[in-house]
């Protein structure tokens, strides 16, 4: 009875042990299914392998990106046949992850059944036991073949933009310029608000903003527009920084950056290696993706140097035709056309500031029998030879006018009566002691005569004022010439 009892306690005891079994393995089995759950709803594809290549556990995505059925046991297959099933490339990199027990990152590409080309990035993990030995690898693999294509397409892309940098007839240079504004933000961080005035008032940091920049990359025809030996490595931002020019254009490059404006178009003088100062048409841009941190701004240049050589020389050829159609064909002296347009002007400039302006109107005295004895055309050299004696005596503002044949308009801006009358003895008395060469073997003595008005005092406008002198030169031609007369008023 004594063993009977006996057994019947171990049976007892065996029962207990088997409902804790039974609950530890149903415990165990829930822990799996969640497991299994967790890594069947994981966008990645995740496997294990022991140290044999035994395949030990797969998840669902994985059997996806491998296009392996559901019903196919991977841990029955034996490494022979996984050699078909995309996966023997990948069990070197495992085997160096098992020999050098640290996380292997591995990229394989393989043909799915459809024949299309999958890329997988694979991450492999050594699983170590209690005892720190290794004793399988877990999988994780994600499928980057998008991303695969999205590189190419922007390696392609680089490499038509490096093609068309370089074959551009068009000098372009690449910047880096992120020195340049962490620098800028830097001094924004200080307390720096306002970069125009604080460049203004610490000129040298210009220099140091502008030695931040590098140069990324640069094509054969910038180049050829510095006159830069196609051998020669970049170095700075490639500029001449002792150039006279070089100072503004730095200054408004640093603005521009510290301002946010990456693109900017505006025309700037630059020095080539050889000293020559030459005119681009520049425009930078921040090359795509480079947008936040300017590591890459590419600026294109056109040479507009013979542009601008030809516009300047087309507006002084405009100014000299402006200038000629107020000249006198004869004398080269101005015309009425200007006389009448500018002295106008003079005029009310005087009334601003109170000051006189006098007018001397001139005849040359007898000038008929000049040219009734050496012909018209020794009269025209006359005239000539008078007109530049008459220029001669004269500074400006003060200016002549060939007014009409033998006839002279002076104008004396700021002279008062007194002054326009030392002006005008001036003149009568070079006039008069002058010989003046006509032809050869003829010489001929000329005499002048002379009216005088001022304004304010003998007109109030121009028209009155020329009337003024006229009227005076001719109450002085009426009692016996080469004289000077001034307007009396009635």
């Amino acid at each position: 009875m004594n063993e009977i009892n006996a057994l019947r306690r171990e049976i007892d005891d065996l029962r207990v042990f088997e409902q804790r079994y039974q609950r530890a393995e149903a415990a165990r089995r829930a822990c799996e299914e969640r497991n299994q759950l967790l890594s069947d709803s994981a966008p990645l594809g995740i496997f294990t392998v022991d140290l044999q290549g035994n395949i030990t556990g797969i998840n669902r995505k994985m059997r996806e990106l491998l296009s392996w059925s559901a019903d196919d046991p991977p841990t029955a297959l034996t490494p022979l046949e996984r050699q078909t099933m995309a996966l023997a490339e990948i069990y070197s990199d495992i085997q160096r992850c098992i020999n050098q027990k640290k996380l292997v990152i591995a990229e394989r590409p393989y043909t799915n059944s459809q024949g299309a080309t999958i890329h997988l990035r694979y991450n492999l993990s050594p699983i170590a036991a209690e005892n720190g030995d290794i004793n399988g690898v877990m999988a994780i693999a994600e499928d980057y073949t998008d991303l695969k294509r999205a590189e190419e397409a922007i390696k392609e892309s680089e490499r038509r933009y490096r093609q068309l940098f370089q074959s551009a007839p068009i000098a372009i240079i690449e910047w880096d310029v992120s020195r340049l504004k962490s620098y800028l933000e830097e001094l924004r961080t200080s307390g720096v608000s306002n970069f125009r005035t604080y460049f203004e008032e610490h000129p040298e940091e210009i220099y140091h903003g502008w030695e931040l920049i590098r140069t990324a990359d640069f094509n054969h025809a910038f180049l050829d527009l510095m006159g830069i030996p196609r051998t020669v490595t970049p170095n700075g931002a490639f500029l001449s920084t002792d150039a006279n020019e070089f100072f503004e254009m730095a200054r408004e490059v640093i603005l521009k950056t510290a301002e946010g404006h990456t693109t900017v178009e505006r025309e700037e003088t630059i020095v080539t290696t050889s000293g020559e100062t030459k005119v681009v048409l520049g425009k930078s841009l921040a090359v795509s993706g480079h947008e936040d941190t300017l590591e890459r701004v590419a600026i294109a240049m056109v040479d507009i140097s013979q542009r601008k050589k030809a516009e300047k020389a087309l507006l002084e050829s405009e100014r000299r035709f402006r200038e000629q159609a107020f000249r006198d064909g004869l004398t080269g002296l101005y015309n009425q056309r200007y006389l009448y347009q500018s002295l106008n002007d003079l005029i009310d400039c005087s009334k601003a500031a109170k000051s006189p302006l006098s007018l001397l109107f001139i005849d040359l005295d007898h000038f008929k029998k000049v040219v009734d004895t050496y012909g018209h055309l020794n009269g025209s050299r006359a005239i000539l030879k008078v007109a530049q004696t008459i220029d001669s005596c004269l500074k400006e503002p003060a200016y002549a006018v060939a007014y009409a044949g033998d006839e002279f308009v002076v104008v004396l801006p700021g002279m008062d009566q007194d002054q326009a009358y030392r002006k005008a003895s001036e003149i009568h008395d070079k006039v008069r002691s002058t010989a003046y060469q006509l032809e050869q073997n003829i010489e001929v003595s000329l005499t002048a005569s002379f009216g005088i008005a001022t304004f304010p005092q003998h007109a109030t406008d121009m028209h009155d004022l020329i009337a003024a002198a006229d009227q005076a030169l001719f109450a002085i031609k009426e009692t016996g010439k080469d004289a000077i007369g001034q307007f009396q008023l009635s």
